[in-house]
């Protein structure tokens, strides 16, 4: 389906100077894929890949630009993914989490350019999320906050986000937008499901304070009226401060905490020193940020029922 589109210059200077045996060699990039008849959508990473191709179903041929097992706020982009970009029909982003991707949809002359961070409302979230466990804060917490991406966990704000999605796909390929929104419909009903089980799951627990390294669950609190205490910030490579880490340590003696989640994607050394310094478990809490061999389900839901069962376990349901 797709009509080749002008390049920015700056794309096409920088895939010139590679040269074409240097793009024959990246025939396996993963956002290298050819042109097909389908209606093309290019995603970021893998929680606008699972929109993109629950939604679109057989019509949409979709190239994710995060490979399995990258972080994607590390992302760089290639000179080839960035023409693979502007050769297709649609893009799935969300603004503020891969800045080198921000750029690239800047520059592109793509008509359907859709930003999932528009799609819902964002907040401000540092290290603490939910509100009572603040009272144990040395009062650094929060002073690095900022708007947080990471609306996909929440399953109530990843459905707002499908609605738009799959609007904005029944705009660009009317032809299919029956399918569009029929698929739309059957997954926004799955979310809406995944969000009473959370609910009713994490009701009436002994505590409701869970420790991460990556703040990435604020939203998920929120929602469930839970308090997410990280390590580090919305950054997950960033390091704690001495203060941060005994701070951790009177809170989890203070709620009851007895585990400290990580995650799959990046080094659980910082979660394993915390436990082991506060005497707590350690277990993982996924956000979901790609699918890998390590991951503990093999789509969006099976990796939300595995992190609402590690959480139950580690807030003790009544």
């Amino acid at each position: 389906m797709n009509v080749r589109r002008l390049i920015p210059a700056a794309a096409a200077t920088a895939v010139t100077a590679l040269g074409l045996g240097t793009l024959s060699a990246c025939a396996n990039d993963s956002a290298g894929a050819a042109q097909t008849d389908k209606f093309d959508v290019v995603a970021s990473f893998y929680p606008m890949t699972f929109l993109a191709e629950r939604i679109g179903g057989s019509h949409v041929h979709v190239t994710n630009l995060t490979s399995p097992g990258q972080e994607p706020h590390d992302l760089e982009l290639s000179p080839r993914q960035i023409v693979r970009l502007q050769e297709s029909d649609a893009v799935l982003y969300l603004k503020g989490l891969q800045p080198s991707v921000d750029d690239a949809v800047a520059q592109s002359g793509l008509r359907t350019r859709v930003d999932a961070a528009s799609l819902t409302s964002l907040e401000k979230h540092g290290t603490e999320v939910g509100g009572h466990a603040a009272e144990h804060a040395s009062g650094e917490r929060g002073e690095e906050g900022g708007k947080d991406p990471h609306v996909w966990l929440d399953p109530v704000k990843y459905a707002e986000v499908a609605k738009g999605v799959g609007a904005a796909f029944e705009k660009a390929d009317p032809d299919h937008a029956a399918d569009y929104r029929k698929n739309t419909a059957a997954l926004v009903k799955q979310l809406d499901d995944l969000n009473t089980r959370f609910r009713d799951g994490l009701a009436g627990t002994r505590t409701t304070v869970f420790i991460t390294t990556h703040a990435a669950f604020g939203y998920l609190a929120e929602r469930y009226g839970l308090t997410e205490e990280a390590i580090n910030g919305l950054d997950p490579e960033s390091e704690p401060s001495a203060a941060r880490v005994r701070d951790l340590e009177k809170l989890a003696r203070a709620d009851g905490v007895s585990t400290v989640f990580y995650e799959t994607l990046v080094s659980d050394e910082t979660a394993k020193t915390v436990a082991r310094d506060a005497h707590l478990k350690t277990d993982v809490l996924d956000p979901i940020e790609g699918i890998t061999d390590k991951s503990r389900g093999r789509n969006y839901f099976s990796v939300q029922e595995a992190n609402l069962k590690a959480l139950r376990t580690a807030l003790g349901t009544k």
